[in-house]
């Protein structure tokens, strides 16, 4: 069923590559039709995030006028790593179709691990030093969302 899908996520991968992009590519589809796609452009985009999922989610948003995707499904080349897992959990998609998976990534140097252990430790046991500054005052923005009478949760 997903199969031509993925054929145009690795197609879109192979382009990447040949482009200056990494290995990835990635379609969201709804309704039988795909409504975004996107290939890894961090290098080309000097862009952390613009993986392949992240561009397509966007392309998709883009193309639809919203930030909600429910009902769609994203075909990628690859297992999405944690940034695009979570950018797919906000986007509401409802089912991730893959190719390689994320040992087959970290076979060519795309390795997650590190990050999957980070999400999972304790604040207070992660590398990357998390630091809470002015909370109090932070909450002035939080509380001005909760009184918003026309607010678009998501």
């Amino acid at each position: 069923m997903y199969e031509s899908f993925m054929r145009r996520a690795i197609a879109l991968s192979c382009q990447g590559v040949e482009t200056g992009g990494g290995p990835f590519g990635a379609v969201v589809v709804k309704d039988g039709e795909i409504i975004g796609e996107g290939m890894n452009r961090v290098v080309p985009h000097a862009d952390p995030t613009a993986h392949a999922e992240i561009v397509a989610i966007r392309a998709a948003c883009a193309k639809l006028g919203t930030h909600d995707l429910t009902g769609a499904v994203i075909v990628s080349s690859c297992e999405p790593c944690p940034m695009c897992l979570g950018a797919i959990w906000w986007s509401r998609i409802g089912l991730v179709v893959y190719g390689n998976d994320r040992a087959d990534a970290a076979a060519i140097g795309f390795d997650d691990a590190a990050i999957y252990a980070e999400v999972a430790a304790p604040t207070e046991a992660r590398r990357l030093p998390l630091r809470r500054v002015l909370a109090e005052e932070a909450l002035s923005a939080f509380q001005l969302w909760e009184a918003k009478p026309d607010k678009v949760p998501y």
